[in-house]
């Protein structure tokens, strides 16, 4: 049974990475959730892919909320054009509040704060905190490295191996938005 996805928190690179084909795949994203009615969730910057990927949702007529840290808004981050945008002290409360208002969750190519955000999440669901589908949008092969690392946590018995089926991982948009909605919980322990 397919699940209603209404908000994604997206977490994403506050840079745009190398050539254009991460602000192309951020584009492609936000307009498939702009055209979808479902609501971006994210840090709130006008910077990077995030701004790339907020400009696509709005432009495609989709609303996007954006929670940004006191003080990057008080750098000037805060992007201009959001639909609704909260301000709040650290980026733990920020994250906090980006679980909450999604529904699901999607990581962009991005440094490391995207992989913490991700992993977080990804962790949650394991435990079983949250029941949210996370996926990872996996442009030109950004996420494959990250992938054999996991698979080498199942080959050392750090990780049981169906829970490398408990995200979603693919390249192209409308799909992992699809398989986000198609997406059933893993309910095998994490304990081996």
């Amino acid at each position: 049974m397919a699940r209603t996805i209404r908000s994604i928190a997206v977490f994403c690179g506050s840079n745009t990475g190398a050539g254009t084909t991460y602000t192309d795949a951020a584009h492609k994203l936000g307009t498939a959730m702009g055209r979808a009615g479902v609501t971006l969730v994210y840090g709130g910057t006008h910077k990077g892919l995030m701004g790339v990927l907020a400009d696509a949702v709005l432009a495609a007529g989709g609303e996007a909320h954006g929670i940004i840290t006191e003080r990057l808004a008080g750098l000037g981050h805060l992007h201009p054009s959001l639909t609704r945008h909260e301000i709040v002290g650290t980026m733990r409360a920020r994250k906090l509040r980006m679980a909450e208002e999604a529904e699901a969750f999607i990581a962009l190519p991005g440094g490391i704060g995207t992989l913490e955000e991700f992993m977080e999440i990804w962790t949650l669901n394991q435990l079983g905190e949250i029941d949210k589908p996370a996926g990872l949008f996996d442009v030109a092969g950004y996420y494959q490295p990250f992938m054999g690392f996991i698979d080498h946590m199942i080959a050392e018995k750090f990780l049981p191996a169906a829970h490398r089926g408990s995200i979603v991982v693919d390249s192209d948009a409308q799909s992992l938005l699809d398989g986000l909605s198609r997406f059933e919980r893993v309910n095998v322990p994490k304990w081996m």
